[in-house]
C-alpha cells in the first residue's frame, strides 16, 4: 500500500473513533453523514494534510474539525437539506439561461432586513433569482470598510436587523425562487471581532489567530516582498499595537489578517462558514481569495496554499452544506483570476475582465482589447460560471494584461492614464461624470467611482446615454454566466455627492456610486418616455428574451471577427441554432461586410424585435447599438 493511502487509512481510523466518542451523533442524519464522509473524507485528508501535516497535532485538528461538520449537519434545518438534495439533482441550476443577480447594500437600498423583505414583490418582477447583499454583519462604525471589517460572523449589524431575520429572509427568497448571497470576509476579522481582543490582551490561544510579531524583524523581512494595498490608510502591510507589536493587516488599519498556518483558524473559519450556511446562505462571496496564505519571500498573493485552502473549505462543505457554493473575489492579473474557478474550488467568479473592457470599449469606441478577452478568457471549465456585470459595489480598476494590450499597439500605462482621465472628465470631449478614487495627480494612477447611468452620460446630458448603458448591460447578459446588476442602475441612478457629508464615508469616493433607494425613479420604470423607463424597458426586454433562448444558457462562447474594430462580435450556440451578437461601440453607423456574413446563412431574426433581417448583402448597425441575431450555418 503507498504510504499516502497508509496514512490517509490511519486518519479515518482516527477521525471515525472521534466520530463513535461525540454522543451528539446519532440517527439518520448521522447515517448520511456517514455516506458523505466516505466520498468526501479522503480529499479533505489529502488537502489538511498538504497544509498541516508537517505539524504533531494535524491529526488531532483533522478529527475535530470532520467531529464539527457531522454536528453542524445534525443542526442543518430539514428545508435546507432538502434543497441539498435538489441541487445535487440538478448540479448545474446555476447555467440557466433565467438567472439573473442583483446587488445591493441592505440600509441604502431598504433600510433593514424587514424592509427588503418587503422589495420581494419588486424582485419578483425584475426576475431575480440571486440576491447578494453587501456586507451586513456586526462591524465597527464608523471604519468599517464598507462592512469588511467583520467584528461577527453570527450577528447581524443591529441597524440592519438580527440573525434570525435574515435566517426569515433566506427562507422567504428561497421559496420566490430566489438564492441569498452574503460575503465571507474570511481573510482578516476587524481588529474588534473577540479573537482580536484576546490576542491583543496576550491569550495565547488567539495570538495565533493573527500574524503578531514582538518587533519589525519579521514585519521588515515580509514588507521586501509584499506590495503596499492601501498606502493612503497606512504604509507597509503591519500596523502597531500600543505594547509595542506589530499585526499583519493587508488592508486598512483595523482589518487584521488570519493567520491560516494555524489549523485552528481553518476550524474557526470553517465553523462560521457552516454557521452560515445553515442560516440559508446559498452562495458565499469568498473576498480577498488572493491573499489568505503568507509565505516569506513571496508577494503572499495567490500562492499554491490559497487554493489548497479553498478546496478544503469545499471539502468542508460537501461533507455538511452540500449545496453551498462559491464566488471568488480576485481583483488580479487575468491569468490568476482564473486558477480560483474550479468546482472543487469556486464554482462562480466575478468576470473583472470584461467589465473593465466594455468601460474601455465605450471611452475608446474600439472593442479589440474586450473582443481579445472574450477570445482567450471567457471559455472555463465545465461546472463553473462567470458572474457578469456592468459595475459593483466597488471601483472600476484597469486589469487589462499589459503584454496583451502590447499585442494590439497599445502602452498599458499610457492606455490607463487615459481611461483616468476619460472618465473623470479630465479629458476633452468625454461624456462620463466619474469620481477618481485613490488618486495621485503626480502619476496620472486611480480608479474610477461612479454608478453607470453617471459614467454613461445621463448626467451630463449626452443624448447617447441610454444606448451606452443599454448597450453596456447587453455584454453583461448576453455572454454567457450570470448577469449581475447593481440595484438602482436598472432605472439609471446618479451619483451621489453627498456621501462626503456622511461619517467614515468623507475619504471613500466609491460612496458616490452606492446611493440611497432612488424611489422617484423606481416610480417611473413604467413608462418607457422617460429615461428610467426606457432603461427598465430595455433590460426587461434583453432578460426576457435570454430567458427564452436556449443557446443563452451556460458559459460557453464561440468567436466571431466582425473585421470591424467598432463593431464586437461573439456566437452562442445550442442544438436548436445559435445567435450572434453584434455590438456596435461606434458613435457612426458601422457595418459588417457580406463576407464576413457569409458563413452564415442569409436570413436571421434579430430576437429582440421579432424583426427578419436578410444578411447577405452584409449589415449596417446604427450608433451605440446591438443585435442578437438567431442565425442557422449557411
Amino acid at each position: 500500500m503507498p504510504e499516502s493511502a497508509s496514512v490517509e487509512q490511519e486518519a479515518r481510523q482516527h477521525v471515525l473513533s472521534a466520530l463513535d466518542a461525540d454522543p451528539q451523533l446519532s440517527g439518520a442524519e448521522w447515517g448520511e453523514f456517514g455516506e458523505r464522509f466516505d466520498r468526501h473524507f479522503p480529499e479533505l485528508e489529502r488537502l489538511f494534510r498538504s497544509l498541516y501535516g508537517e505539524r504533531g497535532d494535524w491529526l488531532a485538528q483533522l478529527s475535530a474539525l470532520v467531529v464539527e461538520c457531522a454536528e453542524s449537519w445534525q443542526k442543518r434545518p430539514a428545508e435546507l437539506k432538502a434543497l441539498d438534495a435538489r441541487r445535487e439533482a440538478e448540479p448545474d441550476w446555476y447555467q440557466s439561461g433565467g438567472m439573473l443577480g442583483a446587488v445591493c447594500y441592505v440600509d441604502r437600498y431598504a433600510g433593514s432586513l424587514a424592509g427588503l423583505r418587503d422589495r420581494i414583490p419588486y424582485f419578483r418582477e425584475l426576475g431575480l433569482t440571486y440576491l447578494h447583499l453587501m456586507p451586513l454583519f456586526l462591524a465597527p462604525e464608523p471604519n468599517s470598510d464598507g462592512g469588511y471589517a467583520v467584528s461577527s460572523y453570527r450577528d447581524v449589524n443591529p441597524k440592519l436587523g438580527t440573525i434570525a431575520e435574515l435566517r426569515e429572509l433566506a427562507t422567504e427568497l428561497r421559496e420566490n425562487g430566489i438564492s441569498l448571497v452574503v460575503d465571507f470576509i474570511f481573510n482578516h476579522t476587524s481588529n474588534e471581532h473577540e479573537w482580536a481582543q484576546r490576542a491583543a490582551a496576550g491569550d495565547p490561544d488567539f495570538e495565533g489567530y493573527y500574524w503578531l510579531f514582538p518587533d519589525r524583524t519579521m514585519p521588515d523581512a515580509y514588507e521586501r516582498t509584499v506590495r503596499e494595498i492601501f498606502p493612503d490608510d497606512h504604509p507597509g502591510s503591519f500596523v502597531p499595537l500600543p505594547d509595542g507589536r506589530w499585526v499583519w493587516a493587508t488592508f486598512h488599519t483595523f482589518q487584521w489578517d488570519l493567520n491560516y498556518s494555524n489549523p485552528a483558524v481553518f476550524r474557526a473559519m470553517a465553523g462560521e462558514m457552516l454557521f452560515l450556511a445553515n442560516q440559508g446562505i446559498e452562495i458565499l462571496r469568498m473576498d480577498a481569495v488572493a491573499f489568505i496564505w503568507k509565505q516569506l519571500g513571496t508577494a503572499c498573493e495567490s500562492l499554491p496554499e490559497a487554493h489548497s485552502l479553498l478546496r478544503a473549505f469545499n471539502a468542508v462543505c460537501r461533507l455538511a452544506a452540500p449545496s453551498l457554493l462559491f464566488k471568488s473575489e480576485a481583483i488580479v492579473h487575468p491569468d490568476e483570476v482564473v486558477q480560483y474557478i474550479d468546482p472543487a474550488e469556486c464554482q462562480l467568479s466575478y468576470n473583472p475582465l470584461e467589465m473593465a473592457l466594455t468601460w474601455e470599449a465605450l471611452a475608446t469606441r474600439d472593442v479589440s482589447l474586450l473582443a481579445q478577452a472574450l477570445t482567450r478568457r471567457h471559455n472555463l471549465p465545465a461546472g463553473t460560471a462567470w458572474v457578469n456585470y456592468v459595475r459593483s459595489h466597488d471601483d472600476i480598476g484597469w486589469t487589462f494584461a499589459d503584454e496583451e494590450a502590447a499585442e494590439l499597439g497599445i502602452n498599458g500605462f499610457d492606455h490607463r492614464r487615459f481611461l483616468n482621465n476619460f472618465y473623470v472628465n479630465r479629458y476633452p470631449g468625454s461624456f462620463a461624470r466619474g469620481v477618481a478614487f485613490q488618486d495621485n495627480p503626480r502619476t496620472g494612477d486611480c480608479r474610477i467611482s461612479g454608478t453607470t447611468a453617471s459614467l454613461c452620460g445621463l448626467e451630463s446630458g449626452s443624448p447617447e446615454a441610454i444606448r451606452r448603458i443599454l448597450l453596456a448591460h447587453s455584454i453583461a447578459i448576453s455572454t454567457g454566466g450570470i448577469p449581475l446588476i447593481y440595484l438602482g442602475d436598472e432605472v439609471g441612478q446618479l451619483n451621489d455627492y453627498g456621501y462626503a457629508q456622511e461619517e467614515g464615508h468623507e475619504a471613500d469616493s466609491r460612496w458616490v456610486h452606492r446611493p440611497h433607494y432612488p424611489a422617484e425613479r423606481y416610480a417611473h420604470r413604467g413608462d418607457p418616455t422617460t429615461p428610467e423607463g426606457a432603461i427598465f424597458a430595455g433590460l426587461a426586454r434583453m432578460l426576457a428574451v435570454r430567458a427564452q433562448t436556449p443557446a443563452f444558457a451556460g458559459n460557453r462562447l464561440v468567436d466571431f471577427t466582425t473585421n470591424n474594430r467598432h463593431i464586437l462580435g461573439y456566437q452562442r450556440q445550442a442544438d436548436d441554432g445559435g445567435v450572434l451578437a453584434l455590438a456596435n461601440f461606434s458613435d457612426s453607423p458601422e457595418r459588417v461586410d457580406a463576407a464576413t456574413l457569409s458563413g452564415l446563412g442569409g436570413d436571421a431574426v434579430d430576437l429582440l424585435t421579432g424583426q427578419r433581417l436578410r444578411i447577405a448583402e452584409g449589415l449596417t448597425l446604427p450608433p451605440q447599438e446591438f443585435r442578437w441575431l438567431a442565425v442557422q450555418p449557411a
